[in-house]
């Protein structure tokens, strides 16, 4: 039987476990993929501990899969799907889990994997570069102007200033001090988090900044609100609606569709944007991959390798 990585309650990373599963049916606008490579993101260990995406309603059937984004190859669609045929090599969305050697796309937030896109960096586009273009798109700042990036290391935080640099914006990115020579690759001013973080900004931006794309809420996005000219260029994906709204800010307002898949694959093959995944594990361990993402310790992207992935 298939292998997936699953979790059988909300918990810690005691609820984990390899497990066999029947191969899951695709239904209504879904497709069927043999999974190449599932990305490793923070949304997978907080939907663990029980948090919800904004509007999620449905209750979890366990055991429950664990990931977000896969590519792979499709070997089934469902009732109404076009545009997919058996063998295509695409990425997306997941269903129902992508920690798993088969899982259910959404048709509607999948796309076709370019040649020139390996498996493995695809696997990080669906949630990571997605949420990244998102949000730098709905910023819309003109070139020139200088965007504060909180949590900026981290494998959306690595996206974000690569994809504003390719609209001409300078960046401010706020990571540990590990992860200075890594930003600064990327073409970001570094500055250190921890205490003083905002008083090292305001000595990088004297002008003072023109947009904040906030990936740590809490005590961060209330200081970070205070360093931006416009409350309404200051956007979150680390923080509740409610808590920027009080800010005067907004939460990052997600497309979710095959268009933004294509554009930033297309950023990838251009070469304009490097996914950096750094560290690539097999589905047994999956648990160790997590980890690395849920303990911080992560520096770009963590990539599940699973099959011939390439």
């Amino acid at each position: 039987m298939p292998k997936a990585y699953v979790f059988t309650r909300y918990g810690g990373p005691e609820t984990e476990a390899l497990i066999d599963l029947d191969r899951p049916r695709p239904g209504p606008g879904e497709v069927l993929v043999a999974v190449r490579a599932a990305g490793v993101n923070p949304v997978d260990w907080k939907q663990r501990t029980g948090y919800r995406r904004p509007g999620e309603t449905d209750e979890r059937v366990f055991p429950s899969v664990l990931g977000n984004e896969a590519a792979g190859v499709v070997e089934e669609t469902g009732e109404g799907v076009t545009g997919f045929a058996p063998g295509d090599q695409v990425f997306g969305t997941a269903v129902a889990g992508a920690y798993a050697e088969y899982a259910l796309l959404a048709a509607g937030i999948t796309a076709h994997k370019p040649a020139g896109l390996s498996f493995t960096d695809a696997a990080t586009l669906p949630v990571a570069a997605a949420t990244a273009y998102d949000g730098v798109h709905q910023l819309a700042l003109p070139s020139g102007a200088t965007l504060l990036v909180t949590g900026a290391g981290g494998g959306v935080g690595a996206a974000v200033v690569q994809i504003a640099h390719t609209l001409g914006l300078r960046v401010v990115g706020v990571a540990s001090e590990g992860k200075k020579d890594f930003l600064e690759s990327l073409g970001a001013v570094h500055v250190p988090s921890g205490e003083g973080w905002a008083d090292a900004v305001r000595s990088a931006a004297p002008d003072g900044v023109d947009g904040v794309y906030d990936l740590v809420g809490g005590d961060v996005l209330h200081e970070a609100a205070g360093l931006v000219r416009d409350r309404s260029r200051l956007i979150t994906a680390g923080a509740p609606a409610e808590e920027v709204e009080r800010l005067g800010g907004a939460r990052v307002a997600r497309a979710r569709n095959a268009a933004v898949l294509q554009a930033v694959a297309d950023l990838v093959v251009r070469g304009a944007l490097n996914p950096h995944v750094t560290l690539t594990l097999p589905l047994e361990r999956a648990g160790e991959a997590l980890r690395e993402v849920e303990n911080g310790h992560a520096r770009g992207k963590v990539v599940l390798e699973i099959g011939a992935a390439i």
